[in-house]
C-alpha cells in the first residue's frame, strides 16, 4: 500500500494550509518537502515535522527507509523546502545510522518535550526515554539532512 501523503486526510490539510498563505503559522514546526518522484519523475509534495539545525533542515521518517518520500530522495537527492514563508532548492543526505537519529530525537525531546513525547509513548516508549532506548528506537527510523542550495 502506498504512502501517498495526499491521501492523509491531515496532510492534504497542512498543503491546503501552506497553498492558502497560513504557512507562517503552521511553518514552525510543519515543512513542505518536494521531492521528485523515484518511479514517474513527477513532484511530489509531503507535509513534514522538521527542526532546523545549523541551517541545515532535519525530517525524520516514522516509516523508515519505507515511506515513499524517502525513497524519492534516495533516487533523487535534490529536493525543494517551502518553511512558512521561505522556499529554497536543497541537497538532501539520508540518514540511517541509530546514533545521528537518537541525537536528533533528543533535540526534538528537548524542543518539544510534549508533543514528541506523545509521539513516542504512540510507539510504545515512555515520553521520556533513555539514550539506549532511544538508539533502539532510531534503528527502525531513518532521516534526511536538507542543505540549501546555492543557484549559479
Amino acid at each position: 500500500m502506498s504512502d501517498n501523503p495526499l491521501r492523509s486526510p491531515p496532510n492534504r490539510l497542512m498543503i491546503r494550509l501552506y497553498r492558502a498563505g497560513r504557512g507562517h503559522i503552521i511553518g514552525r514546526i510543519i515543512l513542505l518537502l518536494t521531492t521528485t518522484g523515484r518511479k514517474t519523475g513527477l513532484p511530489r509534495v509531503t507535509p513534514l515535522q522538521y527542526e532546523e539545525v545549523d541551517g541545515a533542515i532535519c525530517v525524520g521518517s516514522a516509516r523508515g527507509q519505507r515511506a515513499d518520500w524517502f525513497r524519492n530522495v534516495l533516487a533523487k537527492p535534490r529536493v525543494q523546502v517551502q518553511v512558512g514563508g521561505r522556499r529554497f532548492a536543497g541537497a538532501a543526505e539520508a540518514v540511517t545510522d541509530p546514533v545521528r537519529i537518537a541525537d536528533f530525537l533528543e533535540l526534538r525531546l528537548r524542543r518539544h518535550p510534549r508533543l514528541v513525547g506523545r509521539i513516542l509513548e504512540s510507539q510504545g516508549l515512555p515520553p521520556h526515554p533513555s539514550r539506549a532506548e532511544l538508539e533502539a528506537y532510531a534503528g527502525r527510523l531513518a532521516m534526511v539532512v536538507i542543505r540549501p542550495v546555492v543557484s549559479q
